[in-house]
């Protein structure tokens, strides 16, 4: 594609333009719209819903096999806004992974960091570089970058979660890279406790700190929903609020699960709802248990478990509770903590 040519009545302005297009320069006295009083957003407010994800996971299941062809059954959310790309929000895929009775999802791994929320089931297993990690509903699963991962599910029933990966930051920055794990069968490991969990799952105590590992993204690799919904009731407890807003953190340093994105868990009381807010910075957000409206900029969606939610940067939201209402969700905040761009604010 050949750089932009400005035209002009002026004829010696005229030649100007072409051979600063004829050099690929364009003049910033022409350029309108690169520096704005808030920020430009693409992407837009939407909703996929959990009747939808989950028929159409199911009919995947039975048209699509797992082989190398493909190594996942995944339904990407595209957002309406984003002309067609596979991305739920600018800077986050989002996607609902379908895995049927006794399937395996065969190991890889790949440069985007990745982390799995449970919608629904029990019985599959994630193994991260052999580590492997039960995966039930409500549990967080993390994926870091460059590691090897598969799924395999041990039961009769499918499983349904979702995904969310940093894919569309690491494809902009061009540092995507992609390797197929073994092809020959491999052992379907389990473990009732993961090794990241003996090692950094004990709340408050941890090995000493010439003994811990120091990798970018958390060493703890599963969250799971039994101490998510202990804490967040503790906090209701001892606030007194009707709203809760709990991060997932790295046990060892306090710091984001990931380098790339943050992780939080909310909880509304039944009949009461969330303040209104906008961040810089996209958001994916999918609702675990109860129900309720998620008032995304001038959009008022019903929400439903296994909803997922696209909330675009500095746009206002908030959670409205019918019965007590749990939402998952994952933004691109730490990336702009590091560089300085992170903003919010509470709007009355």
């Amino acid at each position: 594609m050949s750089t932009r040519r400005f035209e002009t009545p002026d004829p010696e302005l005229d030649l100007l333009y072409r051979d600063l297009a004829d050099q690929d320069l364009q003049p910033l006295w022409e350029l309108k719209g690169l520096l704005t009083p808030t920020p430009t957003v693409r992407s837009v407010p939407h909703r996929w819903t959990a009747k939808e994800l989950r028929a159409l996971g199911e009919r995947a299941g039975h048209l699509v096999p797992i082989d190398r062809g493909g190594d996942r059954r995944v339904l990407a959310c595209a957002n309406p806004g984003l002309d067609g790309a596979p991305y739920a929000v600018s800077t986050l895929w989002a996607a609902a992974q379908y895995l049927g009775p006794h399937e395996v999802a065969p190991a890889h791994r790949h440069t985007p960091a990745a982390l799995r929320f449970v919608l629904e089931g029990t019985g599959v297993w994630t193994l991260v570089d052999g580590d492997p990690l039960a995966m039930s509903a409500g549990d967080l699963i993390l994926t870091p970058s460059w590691s090897f991962h598969e799924h395999h599910n041990t039961a009769d029933q499918p499983m349904l979660w979702m995904d969310v990966l940093d894919l569309p930051m690491v494809a902009a920055l061009e540092a995507v890279f992609f390797e197929e794990g073994p092809s020959e069968e491999v052992e379907r490991l389990t473990a009732t406790v993961s090794d990241s969990e003996r090692r950094y799952g004990n709340p408050g105590l941890l090995p000493p700190p010439g003994l811990r590992a120091r990798p970018r993204h958390s060493p703890l690799l599963a969250y799971r929903w039994a101490d998510t919904d202990l804490a967040l009731s503790r906090r209701l407890d001892a606030t007194g609020a009707e709203f809760a807003t709990l991060a997932y953190v790295d046990p060892t340093r306090g710091t984001d699960v990931m380098p790339t994105m943050r992780c939080e868990a909310h909880r509304v009381r039944g009949g009461s709802r969330s303040p209104l807010v906008r961040q810089t910075g996209s958001r994916i957000a999918t609702v675990f248990r109860g129900s309720g409206v998620a008032v995304v900029g001038e959009h008022r969606f019903d929400v439903a478990p296994g909803d997922i939610l696209a909330i675009p940067s500095w746009t206002p939201w908030r959670l409205e509770a019918h019965d007590p209402l749990d939402v998952f969700s994952t933004s691109d905040a730490p990336v702009l903590d590091a560089l300085g761009l992170y903003r919010e604010e509470e709007l009355s």
